[in-house]
Formats: structure tokens, C-alpha cells, sequence
């Protein structure tokens, strides 16, 4: 059931979104779900107005929120595959929109954005004008350096740091920094000679195998680039293997052979990329066992198994693997961020098994690592939905039946408090059972809480309006709390489903009296207490704005007899007797 409050918000960010007013719309719709985050609606709207306003990351957080509320909703893929598609993120977008149509083929909105980028992914690439240098600067370079133990305590050095920024923003200026040993080793390392080869995807799983078509590389393989930028630069690793070589031969024995076992286990997790892309899986898993023996070190290769075991949905093996890769990680001193995706993705491996619970703690786990808003996102999604799932669980009709008695006994002994632990047990059992939430009200009352008695004989008559003893119990209620008003509505409505019931008539009959003469032994004092009570009834306050009401309020002083004649309009006369009734309007 919608929440009346948060679907305003949603309108009224709706009609900002509309005025392109996007900062306003993002305040609405988030007002929306916090009074609400079970609405899959809410995130999709929000997600929309974050893409207009050229927050994508944002945007695509709202959507994997969207899917995972709600995964049969087509605008969920839609928005996610935009938000990629924003990102740069093309082989993501492609599988997002492509997964949307598998749910919903034919769908205007997905093909088209499909479409949108496959052209924009075919085009020329932005870092052409560089000499396709453009993209070799960023945070897979940096992966491969923390790996490598000759390079990475470069990156403690600011200078150093500083140079590789300039070459993220600006591929032009390697020229200018050739001169530097430190850029021309990091180069090799750019180009595939040297390092560890960290997986640059490692936090995108799925279940569906890797295709081996030109368009949709393996996750966290992206070997045909590396093998492009070797041959675009074919001069260059020629000159840094010969440097390399020479290290080598100053090496200890021990330290030679480590190094060439590093360079072995690269190919054999090189050759276990190349198996895993062409749907091999068990050969691809015997060439990683075949890297991880020559170099124990490398969590990466743990991390390929674990991709592996993912995709085809060899879950408990998985998320051995992460694990046994996060050990490897820490005594190694791998980088925070790749133990944090090992740690994810043993996170959702246990999603797909069915524990959220471990799942959530895997998560937990990763965010100590390394702190990622994606993750952060999806441990919520997991939280919420582990939350419905133990609520649902804690349903059962019989126990709640049983704890019911238990509470009946109570309320028998006068054992209040004790009767209502019981009763919100039985309705924690059966949220849905009107006679539990009526007997409850009634328990409460006992200890004085009338307002959460009114909480649940409302929730009570909205689960079954028909419920006679409901409207009953609500009159009784409203009585206490000196809304004569409200009590009298109650009592006539329990009489139109039953005109016999006992407890309205004789409610009906004592509330009338206090209307009638329960106003002439107030004092002053009480009767202004009591008119400022109806005052601040919202359903008074607009029958008083009623210019219609205001005319015959001031005629019953100055022309009684057309004051009269209104009255007999039963809706004017029900207006006016309920503002008499709430003690706003004195009668002499």
C-alpha cells in the first residue's frame, strides 16, 4: 500500500523534474523515500532527475536500487544502461540494456538505448590524438604499479603522483617526461611487461558466461587492449625488456627464478583469461591453480577462480576463493581496493546462495577495506530485503492465535501491560488480523496510551472496515480523548453495518447526553478547553472555512428562519452538528 505523504513528494518532484528545477526534484524524491524506500518508483524518478543533472553515479546507484526492489520494472535496465552509458562505461551499459530485453524484448526505450551506445562505443576513441595513449593512465595503471615490486613505492612519491595525474589529464605530455626512468618503467608495466596483470573488472560478476565475440570481452580481462598497446608501442617494450633483462643478472639465484616465475604465473593466468573467454571453465581454473603455484603471492589469481566458480554458479567454491584471496591480499600487502572487491564479490555469492545475512557481513568486511557507495547501496538493498524476508518468516497465523489466548487471559486478570506484550506478539504474527489490533487497543486504553490505541483501532478498521466492534472500540476512544465529534461519526457508522450492536447504540445514546448536557455543568474554563481541542481537528477547521457554514453561523443570530432552512439540508445539518459536537459552536 502507497504512502499517502510520500506520494506527494513524488508528485511534487515530478513537477519539478518537469520545469527542470532537478535540485528541487532530487529533494522531493528523496523526501519520498525516506517515508518510504520500499517504492521502487521513487528511486526510478530520482535516478532520472541525478542523469538530467549530470550526476551519474548517483543516478546509477538509484538504479540498481530500482532492480533490486523491484527486478520485472523495464525502466530499472533502462536507466541503469543510461547511467553506464554517462559513466563511459560501455560494455556495462550493453549488458544492462541487453539483460533488460531478455526480460522485455521489444521494448522502444531499451533498443534504443542499446543502440545509442554501440554507436558511440564504435566511434573513434577519445584518446586517438594522443596516439591512443588516452586511456593507459588511469586506475588500471595504477593497479598494475601497487603489484609490481619494483614500482610500487612509487607511489608514496608526490612528485611521481603528480606526473601520472598531468598524464591522466593530458596523454600529450608524456613526451616531456620520457626523460624520467620512473615514467619509462611504469610505461613497460603500462604495456604489459612487467607486473602482476591486475584484473581492472573484478566487481563485475554475473551469471552468464563471457561471450567470446570481439564485442563483449571477459570481465576483468581486458587482454586485447593490453596486446594493441603493445604493438602500437612495439619499440618501446623491445627497449624496457632489455633493461629488465639486465636487472636481472644482478639478481641473486633465488631472486631470478622468483622473478621468472612471476613472469610464467602472468602467462598462465594470461592463457586462463584466454579459456575463461572462450567458456572453458575447468581448463581456466587449472591454468590459474598452474599460476598461483609459481607465485603464491598474487591474490589476482585467486580472484580470476573466484570469477570463474561465480559465473557458472559454483557458489560455496567462490566464496572460498574470495576468501583464501583476501588472506593472500593481506599478507602480501595487496592494494585495499582489490580485498575490498574479493570481499564483495564473496558477498554477492552468498546473495545467490540465499544468505543475507553473510552476505551483508561480507559487505561490512569490504566497506572496512576500502569504502565503495556502490557496495554501501547494495548492502542497504540486501538489509531491506533481509528485513522483509524475516518478517514474512516471523508470519504465522497459529502462533499468533496462540499468543491471542495468552493475552485474553491477561486482560481477564487485569494484567494489563503483560496482556499487551502479548497482543503485539500476536500482531507482530498476523499484522493483517483486525480482532488482535481491536483487543490490543483495548489493552492499551488500560495503561493509558490512547494514542497508540487509536494507532491500531484505525489499522484495525483499515483491514476490515466492516468490523462492527472496531467502530465501537474507536467511539469508545475518541470519548476519553474528549472528541465527541469523532466518537459520534464512530458510533452512527457501527450502527449503518449493524443497526442491533449493543455497545454503538448504548456509546451513540452517552455521547449524545454529554453533547447535549454535559455543556451546562462545565465551567468557562472547561468549555474553552474543550472548543480549542475540536480547534485543532483538521476536519473542523475546513467546515469552518466554508463560506456556505459561515452564512449560516451568522444567520442563526441575525435570520434564524433561513438558518432554519439550511438545516434542513442533511449535509449542512451534519456540519453543524458535528462543530456543536465538538463544543466550537455553543448551544444555549
Amino acid at each position: 500500500m502507497t504512502n499517502p505523504e510520500a506520494e506527494k513528494h513524488k508528485a511534487i518532484g515530478n513537477t519539478h523534474l518537469q520545469s527542470n528545477n532537478l535540485t528541487a526534484a532530487i529533494e522531493s524524491y528523496t523526501a519520498a523515500i525516506n517515508l518510504d524506500g520500499t517504492n521502487h518508483l521513487y528511486y526510478s524518478n530520482r535516478s532520472a532527475a541525478y542523469l538530467k543533472k549530470g550526476d551519474a553515479q548517483n543516478a546509477l546507484d538509484d538504479a540498481n536500487s530500482t532492480i533490486a526492489l523491484d527486478p520485472n520494472f523495464s525502466k530499472g535496465y533502462s536507466r541503469k544502461g543510461a547511467a553506464l552509458h554517462a559513466l563511459k562505461r560501455y560494455n556495462d551499459a550493453i549488458a544492462a540494456f541487453e539483460e533488460g530485453l531478455k526480460k522485455f524484448p521489444g521494448d522502444t526505450a531499451l533498443e534504443k538505448g542499446l543502440e545509442d551506445v554501440k554507436r558511440e562505443k564504435e566511434g573513434p576513441p577519445r584518446g586517438a590524438a594522443a596516439g591512443g595513449l588516452g586511456g593507459m593512465f588511469g586506475q588500471q595503471l595504477l593497479q598494475r604499479i601497487a603489484l609490481d615490486p619494483k614500482t610500487r613505492h612509487y607511489l608514496n612519491d608526490k612528485e611521481f603522483m603528480a606526473k601520472i595525474q598531468m598524464l591522466q589529464r593530458d596523454p600529450n605530455s608524456l613526451t616531456a617526461m620520457l626523460s624520467d626512468p620512473r615514467i619509462m618503467e611504469v610505461l613497460g608495466v603500462a604495456l604489459g611487461g612487467g607486473g602482476a596483470g591486475m584484473d581492472d573488472d573484478d566487481d563485475k560478476d554475473s551469471d552468464n558466461p563471457p561471450s567470446p565475440s570481439k564485442n563483449d570481452k571477459p570481465q576483468s580481462m581486458d587482454v586485447d587492449k593490453q596486446q594493441s598497446q603493445q604493438q602500437q608501442q612495439s619499440s618501446s617494450t623491445t627497449t624496457q625488456e632489455k633493461e629488465e633483462e639486465e636487472d636481472l643478472s644482478q639478481l641473486s639465484p633465488a631472486e631470478q627464478k622468483k622473478k621468472q616465475d612471476q613472469k610464467l604465473a602472468v602467462q598462465a593466468k594470461l592463457r586462463g583469461n584466454d579459456l575463461y573467454k572462450a567458456k572453458q571453465f575447468d581448463e581456466a581454473l587449472s591454468a590459474y591453480d598452474e599460476a598461483i603455484a609459481l607465485d603464491p603471492t598474487n591474490m589476482t589469481f585467486h580472484s580470476n577462480k573466484a570469477a570463474v566458480y561465480f559465473t557458472s554458479k559454483r557458489y560455496d567454491e567462490c566464496i572460498a576463493s574470495c576468501r583464501e584471496a583476501v588472506e593472500v591480499g593481506k599478507a602480501n600487502r595487496a592494494p585495499f581496493e582489490e580485498r575490498a572487491k574479493a570481499l564483495t564479490r564473496c558477498a554477492k555469492a552468498y546473495q545467490k546462495k540465499g544468505d543475507l545475512e553473510m552476505a551483508i557481513e561480507c559487505c561490512r568486511e569490504a566497506q572496512l577495506e576500502s569504502f565503495d557507495k556502490a557496495t554501501e547501496r547494495m548492502m542497504k538493498n540486501m538489509e531491506l530485503e533481509k528485513k522483509k524476508m524475516d518478517a514474512a518468516a516471523y508470519l504465522d497465523d497459529g502462533l499468533a492465535e496462540e499468543a491471542k489466548q495468552r493475552g485474553n487471559e491477561h486482560f481477564r486478570n487485569k494484567e494489563w501491560a503483560d496482556a499487551v506484550k502479548e497482543y503485539e506478539e500476536a500482531v507482530k504474527r498476523a499484522p493483517n488480523n483486525a480482532p488482535i489490533r481491536n483487543n490490543l487497543a483495548a489493552a492499551l486504553c488500560k495503561i493509558m496510551d490512547f494514542n497508540g490505541a487509536k494507532t491500531h483501532i484505525d489499522k484495525a478498521i483499515e483491514i476490515d472496515p466492516k468490523y462492527v466492534k472496531a467502530w465501537a472500540r474507536k467511539g469508545d476512544i475518541e470519548v476519553i480523548c474528549k472528541e465527541n465529534h469523532k466518537a459520534l461519526e464512530s458510533y452512527k457508522k457501527g450502527l449503518e453495518l449493524d443497526p442491533t450492536n449493543a455497545a454503538c447504540k448504548d456509546g451513540l445514546r452517552k455521547v449524545t447526553a454529554m453533547i447535549n448536557y454535559g455543556a451546562s455543568t462545565m465551567t468557562e474554563e472547561e468549555k474553552m478547553d474543550r472548543a480549542r481541542k475540536g480547534m485543532a481537528d483538521p476536519e473542523i477547521q475546513s467546515i469552518l472555512q466554508d463560506p456556505v457554514i459561515q452564512q449560516i453561523l451568522k444567520d442563526f443570530n441575525e435570520n434564524p428562519q433561513a438558518a432554519n432552512q439550511a438545516m434542513m439540508n442533511p449535509a449542512v445539518r451534519a456540519k453543524i452538528e458535528k462543530l456543536i459536537a465538538s463544543g466550537v459552536v455553543q448551544t444555549a
